[in-house]
């Protein structure tokens, strides 16, 4: 199949991909008792738990770390839930995809945008701890769409790809848990980078994460422009590999109904 054609086969199916989104969401507190308030709670008790750890245990932080640590947990609470849903997103449709042909591109990307929903009502804690921290609304809000954007494409070009390796070496579903907070502990979320020395730290510049983490807090707490051309850069390159990663699913995804 050409990649237009396969495009054009993923619009036809964009009730589909709705629907996948809404149950997505449905599904993921349903049989909890506090239900959709989890994803509010969730983050929150994130952030209560590192910031014990740093600022009542070991007394680091700062002055500004409450807002500081809120934004990183929020942040990477996405990053995490995305590359961990999506992985599992076409090996969890298998019984749907053996009877009937589907796009199986639209799985990691209806698994990406029921997390970009949740990433909204992560925003709302950030909300909550501009409230408490008393830090007023700024122009610079008017960057967060650009932030999200960019972000929202690297996210969408990680999906695409775990999604697909998952099928065929299941392996990386189980490796994907440890590689996570690996990421996690090399990205500034929780520490400062300024913690890096000078010589180490054009390798914090290697790592995406800490141009997304530096681009909301300038928002958020800093109340200033973010630094948009890298996250340009890594918008445009991730536009580029889900282009080519799109194109290889229209030419063998097929391979995966074999091994499904």
């Amino acid at each position: 199949m050409t990649m237009g054609r396969y495009v054009e086969e993923l619009y036809k199916r964009r009730d589909l991909f709705v629907y996948l989104v809404a149950s997505g969401l449905k599904a993921q507190h349903r049989n909890s008792f506090l239900g959709y308030f989890w994803w509010l709670l969730d983050p929150l008790l994130d952030v209560a738990v590192y910031y014990v750890l740093v600022v009542v245990v070991f007394h680091r932080g700062g002055d500004d770390y409450g807002m500081y640590l809120i934004v990183g947990m929020v942040v990477w609470r996405w990053v995490s839930s995305t590359v961990s849903g999506a992985a599992r997103s076409i090996i969890a449709q298998a019984g749907v995809i053996s009877q009937v042909y589907l796009p199986k591109l639209i799985f990691p990307l209806s698994a990406t945008m029921t997390q970009l929903i949740h990433f909204g009502f992560g925003l709302l804690v950030v909300a909550f701890g501009l409230v408490v921290f008393h830090i007023p609304p700024t122009l610079a809000l008017l960057w967060l769409p650009y932030v999200i954007g960019m972000q929202l494409l690297f996210l969408v070009a990680l999906a695409v790809v775990f999604a697909y390796l998952c099928v065929f070496i299941r392996d990386i579903d189980n490796l994907i848990g440890p590689l996570l907070r690996v990421w996690f502990f090399t990205s500034p979320v929780i520490w400062r980078a300024e913690m890096i020395t000078e010589g180490k730290r054009w390798l914090l510049g290697l790592n995406p994460m800490t141009h997304f983490l530096g681009s909301y807090r300038d928002i958020f707490l800093y109340q200033s422009s973010p630094s948009w051309l890298p996250l340009l850069g890594i918008g445009l390159g991730s536009l580029l590999w889900i282009a080519g990663v799109t194109y290889y699913y229209s030419r063998f995804e097929h391979e995966i109904v074999k091994v499904l």
